[in-house]
């Protein structure tokens, strides 16, 4: 298969570079000429009417959901609700992440239940092969590994994280600083440092990174640079494990984009406020500009039960700087595995994070300048249908009616608004900001 990347290079437009510019509102030919600079890529769902999403320079900061079940609790049924929630509260992309069940069928499910593009982890699987196989996750193969990427690919992967950035020498730094106060917290990366060590052996998708990219090729399939060695804590943000690791995979980002395949790169979990700029502005200049995708970032390490706030600051914040895609996190985050209220929070949450970043990256605040307009006319119709959920604000209204139908009970009869419009109503009508 042509990919939209090589598609792009050879000057061809395709329907889902269409797709996107009308989203976006950019001019097409400035979107084909990011995607063949590999400042862009689409992912696209395959299926007969699936979403393509543009992500990347210039366009608005996409929103990932995870679901996926764990091996304590696997209900296909729930993560098909919770894939399908998240796509009602304006998820743009989705992962499942299953560890648990029949992951193929888990996978196929929420492939067809949405129109989405779907990505996941392939080492999550090939482990849990392994382990079910020969009972030793650590006896995984290359023959195991790479069907079972392609596999992924043909049942409608649109993009996949890929732990190839993990080697030797990202090993060797994470040994040589003294391991880590947050220990590794990525399922993958653990266990591929772990297959690492056991086997005394490379990582066979960094040593043969060539034959990852040709898989995801053949069914243009997004890469995203899996960030194995993420921090899990602030104190190890921008450590040398994890600065190895991003240093390694944006030279596999330009790699892979020479090759023709579509690529992005995955940037950390947890990081504290002062260096989020450094980590996007580092990550930007090393990739030549290849789209960022990062896992939250969590601000704190201290708030569990409100990750999703924690995050939704790093969110914004990295959105503002440069991030690209961010991934969204729930109130369960390190507690247990999202429900269908903490998948729902979460997006939400995301995406009005993403919504603040872009104010400043893309400059968009034509729609805040409206809503201050319909709440200095009380026009409360307007208001909801301008809020990014206006469902919400709509039935906190609701329940609590006030005296008059244009104030609210937060100041009934000292509406300001309210007071102040009485006077100047005629030189509002005669004003040109009206």
């Amino acid at each position: 298969m042509t990919t939209q990347l090589e598609y792009a290079r050879r000057g061809v437009v395709t329907p889902a570079m269409e797709a996107v510019a009308r989203q976006e509102d950019i001019p097409l030919d400035v979107l084909r000429a990011r995607i063949a600079g590999g400042q862009v890529v689409i992912i696209r769902h395959p299926q007969e009417g699936g979403a393509a999403v543009g992500v990347g320079r210039g366009l608005k900061t996409k929103v990932n959901a995870s679901i996926g079940t764990s091996s304590d609790i696997v209900d296909e049924a729930l993560e098909v609700r919770k894939a399908l929630i998240a796509q009602e509260n304006g998820a743009d992309t989705l992962m499942d992440l299953s560890v648990g069940g029949d992951l193929d069928r888990i996978r196929r499910r929420v492939i067809e239940s949405v129109r989405i593009p779907v990505g996941n982890v392939p080492l999550y699987q090939a482990f849990c092969e392994a382990q079910r196989r020969y009972g030793n996750p650590e006896k995984l193969d290359g023959p195991l590994l790479f069907d079972l990427i392609e596999r992924q690919c043909a049942d409608g992967m649109a993009f996949m994280a890929i732990h190839c950035g993990i080697n030797r020498l990202t090993v060797e730094r994470l040994r040589k600083q003294g391991y880590r106060y947050g220990g590794l917290v990525s399922k993958g990366g653990a266990f591929m440092v772990r297959w690492m060590i056991a086997n005394d052996r490379e990582n066979p998708l960094y040593e043969q990174f060539d034959r990852v990219v040709g898989i995801l090729k053949k069914y243009d399939v997004v890469l995203s640079l899996g960030n194995g060695m993420r921090a899990g804590a602030i104190h190890d943000s921008s450590d040398r494990a994890m600065i190895q690791e991003l240093v390694i995979n944006c030279e596999l980002a330009e790699a892979g984009r020479e090759l023709g395949c579509q690529t992005m790169v995955e940037g950390p979990g947890h990081v504290p406020l002062d260096e989020i700029e450094a980590n996007i502005q580092l990550q930007k200049k090393m990739s030549n500009g290849a789209p960022y995708y990062v896992l939250g970032p969590l601000t704190t390490d201290v708030a569990p039960g409100y990750d999703h706030l924690t995050a939704a600051i790093g969110a914004a914040s990295s959105a503002r700087y440069g991030a690209d895609l961010v991934c969204y996190i729930t109130p369960a985050e390190h507690l247990a595995l999202p429900n269908e209220d903490d998948v729902r929070e979460g997006v939400r949450m995301a995406k009005i994070a993403a919504y603040i970043g872009d104010m400043v990256k893309n400059g968009s605040r034509d729609r805040d300048l409206a809503m201050s307009k319909a709440r200095r006319d009380l026009q409360w119709d307007r208001q909801f249908e301008l809020a990014l959920y206006g469902d919400t604000a709509r039935a906190v209204r609701d329940s609590r009616q006030p005296a008059s139908e244009r104030s609210c009970t937060m100041c009934g009869s000292f509406c300001a608004m309210e007071n102040v419009h009485l006077q100047f109503k005629a030189e509002l009508e005669r004003s040109p900001k009206k």
